[in-house]
């Protein structure tokens, strides 16, 4: 199979063509050809080949991020993911190793895993040499890692200690002060909006992160992303290899993992004025936007790129700082995931012009979520976003980041294939009707710190 670096020059020659003659190029082929299958176990892997060069990029994703914290732990799925990688255990005849253990044995194959949890998922990626020898100890070794973790009490005790300073320097941080005040006044008492404090750390056992992992690392819940120069088949068994310490038994033999709630919709306004010494004003403003699997995705994006996403060229900018000089920067955005993630705007002011700067970003809000852009906005933003595509997949690294995407969100698997087709068809009345239908700019919060409107 080709590499799928002549399918970029084929994105990007497409792109080029579509950005200046407005006309969508078709392609005769799929442009990046993903191959999906499922394990016996359950397993679910998505493969592109690159054989170009001899290197084989994996990310394993579980249902195991922040929203299964429970309320007064919260953080249990981010140090369960920190330590896990911190230890292994002596097992079937191999000995235990400790951290340095397990960073001298990565450093020697010249290979690198990691593991880390997010909102919605907990992950792992190794990248790796495809020369067999070091190939195959580079998958043994990751799949202790996954499989068989010692989570240590001593490395955990000073964890925790560090953490805990992490958070009380945290709150010295405007943002950061913020940042937590406004994820709860969005989230309310969804996970999405749990804050990890140092009483929640506090309360974290090492036992605890054991019974986490247990109950949802699982192989059959695993969504398996690879690229390399791997065939199918070798994808396949490394695949395998990867989830075989992990429990194997059926998913359906398994107890189901709890429902997660909605995030709840925001009923009314609210504004929260933060006391702190600091040159700058805080703003954030927003409310409960959509999930990933929402429909509307595409005009959402584009919309957002034209409003507040796009920079200097963003209608945000060009009111707020370009004409009015009231912030160096102001921007917006949606964070959607398994749930309905935040829709955000956000500028820093000076103090005393945060009112100012609060009439302006609101009236350009609602005008937009009242008219929609312009045809020549939404020009732009096409122009911009469809000639930008082809650096979204110019290496193996990010390509990984989309197939897991598509992997973790069950998106259709010429998704990238059609990625600059669906940008293109979006309409100035698709934009208007998704944000009319998305947004309430009279029942958002505000948190406005260091200073008052």
């Amino acid at each position: 199979m080709n590499s799928y670096k002549n399918a970029i020059k084929k994105v990007a020659a497409c792109a080029a063509l579509t950005v200046a003659t407005g006309i969508f190029c078709q392609y005769s082929m799929a442009a990046i050809p993903i191959q999906q299958w499922t394990q016996a176990s359950g397993a679910k892997v998505y493969l592109v080949e690159s054989p170009a060069i001899p290197m084989l990029d994996v990310q394993i994703d579980f249902d195991a991020g922040s929203r299964r914290d429970p309320a007064d732990k919260a953080g249990l799925a981010s140090v369960t993911a920190t330590l896990l990688a911190q230890g292994v255990a002596a097992r079937n005849g191999q000995p235990a190793m400790d951290e340095n253990a397990l960073g001298e044995a990565w450093a020697d194959l010249g290979a690198s895993f990691d593991s880390g949890a997010g909102a919605d998922r907990m992950s792992f990626s190794l990248r790796t040499l495809t020369d067999p020898e070091l190939l195959d100890k580079a998958v043994a070794l990751a799949a202790r890692q996954i499989g068989e973790p010692s989570f240590p009490d001593n490395i955990w005790e000073r964890g925790r200690q560090k953490i805990i300073a992490s958070l009380k320097e945290s709150y010295t941080r405007p943002g950061s002060v913020a940042g937590r005040a406004y994820s709860k006044a969005v989230y309310g008492n969804h996970p999405y909006g749990y804050e990890t404090t140092e009483a929640s750390v506090g309360r974290i056992s090492v036992a605890d992160m054991r019974a986490f992992y247990a109950a949802n690392v699982v192989a059959c819940r695993a969504r398996v992303s690879m690229v390399g120069a791997v065939t199918r088949a070798q994808a396949d068994a490394i695949a395998q290899r990867l989830l075989s310490r992990l429990p194997q038994t059926p998913c359906a033999s398994l107890p189901a993992q709890p429902a997660v709630p909605e995030v709840a919709a925001l009923t009314q306004a609210e504004q929260k004025v933060i006391p702190f010494d600091s040159a700058q004003a805080q703003v954030l403003m927003g409310q409960p936007g959509y999930k990933r699997s929402d429909p509307q995705f595409f005009p959402l994006l584009v919309g957002n790129y034209i409003l507040g996403g796009g920079g200097f060229v963003s209608r945000l900018t060009n009111e707020v700082r370009e004409k009015r000089g009231l912030t160096y920067g102001v921007s917006s955005g949606f964070s959607p995931g398994l749930h309905a993630g935040a829709f955000t705007i956000g500028l820093q002011t000076r103090p005393d012009q945060v009112g100012q700067a609060l009439e302006v970003t609101r009236k350009v809000l609602r005008d937009f979520v009242a008219d929609g852009p312009t045809e020549a906005e939404l020009k732009a933003a096409k122009d911009n976003l469809i000639g930008g595509f082809a650096l979204l997949i110019d290496s193996n690294r990010k390509l990984l980041g989309n197939i897991s995407n598509i992997a973790w969100n069950d998106l259709p698997l010429d998704y990238l294939d059609t990625w600059t087709e669906k940008v293109n068809k979006v309409s100035v009345a698709d934009i208007k009707a998704a944000f009319a239908q998305k947004l309430q700019p009279e029942k958002m919060v505000t948190i406005i710190l260091g200073g008052a409107p």
